[in-house]
């Protein structure tokens, strides 16, 4: 039987894994050996999703969080080496492009692991992002790279990587959305937040190029705001967006803000919404799933085919217009496509790990 070592630690990361964690086990060839290393901690942005989605608890938790990026990462390296080479697996699995995907690269490649990778061949061709070095690196390191979407691939190809090691799965988010988007919609979120179908704009921002320029959250805050005059928007917290907000003296007054909240209301809140702002790529993704036209609060996306069909739109939070960019998104409707797979990415993966 061959040995897995899961490393994951942030809460798309978690949505991720839940669906290739299952069909690891459904091949009764592969024991997956889970590691969380606690990047994402409190139970908002934990706990909820191991529970909600069914992924098992995580056979060892680091606890590692907060500090700055070299930080984090050289902590996570410093408990992930030993514990890699106590648990002697066949292969590290990673996810994304967080710390904790660059620190499982990192560690394994060291100790001659060999490493795959999914969401392999994202390219935001914007270096000062730090997910864009992670996601450089750990497809530099990794042997098996699962990319979602033609567009990926052919990032990978250009970039000169062995077409042998290059396999386009589709995307497990779309698996997770398929699996999960039912029983999200039994959720009374809707009634807890006092909003009707289709009447309301729902935000997310956390990305440190938004968050950590004063000048572009100041855009951010005043145009959500703005939205707000016209129709009701609520906006998950996350903590590092409200550290900033406070740092820079923010605050909103018409914007319905809550804690970070789980996947099953996430997903119950994007499916029904008129409009979605975000920075997140992966809430960019299930928009595109549920058909609610999205509005990317960056000056790039990795997801380049959501705009190319036109179910998304970019408004840089650089400059003006971010208000009536969300609000003439509203009712736009783009064109049929199925850039992710067929919903069986997966088993895919589950497949080609077993051999």
């Amino acid at each position: 039987m061959k040995t897995i070592a899961t490393i994951v630690g942030a809460r798309p990361q978690f949505i991720k894994v839940a669906p290739v964690s299952r069909a690891l086990a459904a091949t009764g060839a592969i024991r997956e050996v889970l590691i969380h290393t606690g990047q994402h901690f409190d139970a908002d942005m934990s706990d909820v999703f191991f529970e909600e989605l069914g992924i098992a608890k995580p056979d060892h938790h680091l606890a590692i969080h907060g500090g700055g990026h070299g930080a984090m990462t050289g902590a996570m390296l410093q408990k992930l080496e030993p514990l890699l080479e106590e648990v002697k697996p066949d292969r590290v699995l990673i996810y994304g492009d967080t710390n904790s995907t660059l620190a499982g690269a990192l560690t394994a490649a060291k100790l001659h692991i060999p490493v795959a990778h999914v969401e392999a061949g994202l390219r935001s061709f914007n270096r000062a992002m730090p997910e864009e070095i992670n996601r450089i690196v750990a497809d530099q390191l990794s042997d098996l790279l699962f990319s979602s979407t033609d567009t990926a691939t052919a990032n990978l190809k250009r970039e000169g990587v062995d077409e042998a090691r290059i396999f386009q799965v589709g995307d497990v988010m779309y698996d997770a959305a398929l699996q999960f988007s039912e029983r999200a919609r039994q959720q009374n979120s809707l009634q807890r937040f006092g909003v009707e179908p289709g009447n309301y704009a729902l935000a997310t921002i956390h990305r440190a190029e938004n968050t950590d320029d004063p000048a572009r959250l100041r855009n951010i805050v005043e145009a959500l705001e703005e939205v707000a005059q016209t129709l009701p928007v609520i906006l998950p917290l996350h903590p590092r967006t409200a550290g900033r907000m406070k740092t820079a003296g923010l605050a909103f007054s018409n914007v319905r803000t809550t804690t970070p909240l789980g996947y099953l209301d996430m997903v119950a809140l994007e499916s029904q919404a008129a409009v979605i702002a975000t920075d997140s790529g992966g809430v960019q993704k299930e928009a595109f799933f549920y058909k609610v036209p999205c509005v990317t609060l960056r000056d790039e996306t990795e997801w380049v085919e959501l705009v190319e069909l036109g179910w998304n739109r970019l408004a840089s939070p650089s400059g003006g217009g971010l208000a009536q960019a969300v609000l003439q998104a509203i009712g736009s409707k783009g064109s049929s496509g199925q850039p992710y797979g067929d919903g069986r990415s997966a088993s895919t993966i589950a497949e080609i790990l077993g051999r």
